[in-house]
This record gives C-alpha cells, sequence and structure tokens, in this order.
C-alpha cells in the first residue's frame, strides 16, 4: 500500500526536491527518484512535469506518493555479525575490513545485506533492492561502525539525522607524512575524477565536502595517527582530502602513490603491512529514531594496527566533536 504526503504550501521558496525532503522526512535521494516517476503532482496541475532544481510555488500544495517499498530480490546468507546493539528499529554493527556493505558490481554475494537479511528477516526498502536498510556507507576495507534502519520510518528518521548534521562519525587514519597545520579544516568540494570513475576527485565545480582532522599520535618514519571528523559525507571523502592535502592513507592503492621509492615502501610495510588503506569509523552518534535518545558508540581498533598509537577515551571522542 502506497503512502501519500499532502505537502501545504511552503512559508519559504526553495527548490522542489529540498523543500519536499524537509516536509515530508524522506531523503533528497528518495524525492529525486519520486520526481523522475512524476510520483509528486502540484494540486491543479496533475500534468505538470516537476524537477528537483524548480521552485516551489508559495501558493501551491503538492501531493507526494510513496509507492509500497519493492520486495527484495536478495537470497539471505547467514554469516556472522559483530553487533553493538539491536532493537526493533535499529541495528549498529562493527564492521570488518574486506566486507562488502551491499551488492555491486562484482559483488552479488557475501555482502553484510546478505547477512543483515538472515539476522533480521527484514529491513528498511528506502535504501532500494540492492541496498535495503543501509543508512550510510562504509568502503568495503574501512572497518568500523556501521548504523543500519529496520523499517522505512527509522530510514527516514536518520537520513533526515544526516541532512541536518545532528548525526556524527569519527575516524581514525594512519597517513604518510605529517600534516601542516596538526590540526585543522580540508574543505574542498568533491566530484567525479574526470579520467577515472572509480575515483572522486577536488574539483570547483563538485558538491561541498568537508573535513576536520587532527594529529593524535605521531610516529617515527614520517607516519602520522589522525582522528577525522566528516562534515559532510561525499564518497571516499577522507581519502581524498587527506591525499589532497599530500598526506594519503596508508594501504590506499587508489588515491595513494602504487609505485613507492624502496625505503618508503619498506617503512609503510613496517606499520601496515596490509593490502587494504588504514582507516576505522570508530565512533557514532545518533539521536535513536524513536526515543529520540542520544546514542553513542566506539569501536576500538581493530587488532592488525599498530600498538603503539595513543588511545582514545569516551572524552577525547567528546572533545573532539566540540572542536571549531
Amino acid at each position: 500500500m502506497q503512502t501519500v504526503h499532502r505537502v501545504e504550501p511552503p512559508h519559504q521558496p526553495g527548490r522542489t526536491d529540498v523543500v519536499l525532503a524537509r516536509q515530508t522526512g524522506l531523503s533528497r535521494t528518495v524525492i529525486q527518484r519520486l520526481l523522475a516517476k512524476h510520483a509528486v503532482i502540484k494540486e491543479g496541475d496533475p500534468q505538470m512535469r516537476l524537477k528537483p532544481k524548480d521552485p516551489m510555488d508559495v501558493s501551491a500544495t503538492y501531493i507526494v506518493s510513496v509507492p509500497e517499498p519493492e520486495p527484495l530480490a536478495l537470497v539471505s546468507e547467514p554469516m556472522a555479525l559483530d553487533i553493538l546493539f539491536e532493537d526493533e528499529h535499529i541495528v549498529v554493527i562493527h564492521k570488518p575490513a574486506g566486507l562488502v556493505v551491499h551488492p555491486a558490481p562484482g559483488h552479488h554475494t557475501g555482502t553484510l545485506v546478505h547477512g543483515l537479511l538472515a539476522h533480521c528477516q527484514d529491513l528498511s526498502g528506502i535504501g532500494g533492492v540492492k541496498r535495503p536498510g543501509i543508512v550510510h556507507r562504509l568502503d568495503k576495507d574501512t572497518s568500523g561502525l556501521l548504523l543500519v534502519a529496520k523499517h522505512d520510518q527509522a530510514h527516514a528518521a536518520l537520513s533526515k539525522q544526516f541532512r541536518k548534521r545532528t548525526l556524527g562519525r569519527l575516524y581514525q587514519a594512519l597517513v604518510w607524512g605529517v600534516p601542516k597545520p596538526l590540526s585543522g579544516w580540508i574543505d574542498a568540494p568533491l566530484g567525479r575524477h574526470p579520467r577515472n570513475r572509480q575515483k572522486q576527485a577536488v574539483t570547483s565545480q563538485g558538491r561541498p565536502a568537508k573535513t576536520f582532522y587532527k594529529v593524535w599520535t605521531l610516529l617515527q618514519d614520517n607516519i602520522a595517527h589522525l582522528v577525522c571528523r566528516l562534515e559532510t559525507g561525499r564518497t571516499h571523502q577522507i581519502r581524498v582530502h587527506l591525499a589532497h592535502m599530500g598526506v594519503p592513507v596508508l594501504g590506499d592503492t587508489l588515491y595513494g602513490r602504487t609505485s613507492l621509492p624502496a625505503a618508503r615502501q619498506q617503512v609503510t610495510q613496517t606499520y601496515w603491512p596490509h593490502s587494504y588503506q588504514a582507516l576505522h569509523a570508530s565512533y557514532l552518534y545518533f539521536h535513536h529514531p524513536h526515543t529520540q535518545e542520544l546514542m553513542h558508540f566506539c569501536a576500538p581498533l581493530p587488532s592488525t594496527w599498530p600498538g603503539a598509537l595513543r588511545q582514545i577515551s569516551e572524552q577525547d571522542y567528546q572533545d573532539f566533536l566540540r572542536a571549531p
């Protein structure tokens, strides 16, 4: 059964997708899909084809029809999951490096979504047939905390927190080089790489992207341990921003240099002898979509990371979130 939202005339003008997302609680991506399917109509002019960038008519009422979620075509696959929290609304998972989050070209089975379907039986359909329940993503080779929605209401509420930036994530990274200054903002728009469609790049035509970083541990041999805070959540954002600064994440073959001098290669292997990037989503905070309780979770570094790194306490994380 479809859900119908009646959106009264907005108080202020704005883009159709932005205003409708704000009024309905749906994500802009979902609104854009509905606009493309002509599932959003302007009352009094139902034949009018609306586009995401069109300005809203402040004197008109809009009808948004959300179809019933598509039935999941994925087959569940039992797997061991490191679940930190679960109730009837959400699941918080500690994902290991090497596990793909959702089906994609070359990864049609064995993803986290397949395991979640075996564990939960049902998930939010807002993410689409291939991404049920997935509120945000982690790259295959990034370990750490992942938040999953069990139903559409929870998914919409959490997506709204992302848009309002009341939900946050902190990451730890090992990089080659010491950034100057030792803490600060990287404010550089990101878009598709002009030649390699698997990559993102800093480009003046890209979407706004901001990352706050702080050097937490200085290691020998020009290796630094950073804590990073996402202000926005673009694809590969931390990896691209750090590489753009000249301090690429260790083990990152996509954005780091693939051909290294022998001395540097030896140092890198000493600290990071792995075939994946040294990036870990270690802290997550959000308001529970049903109770509104503020929740926060920490995921310790995997045992594969160097043991000489300075530990980060709960209070350290809180201080870091208050940093300018």
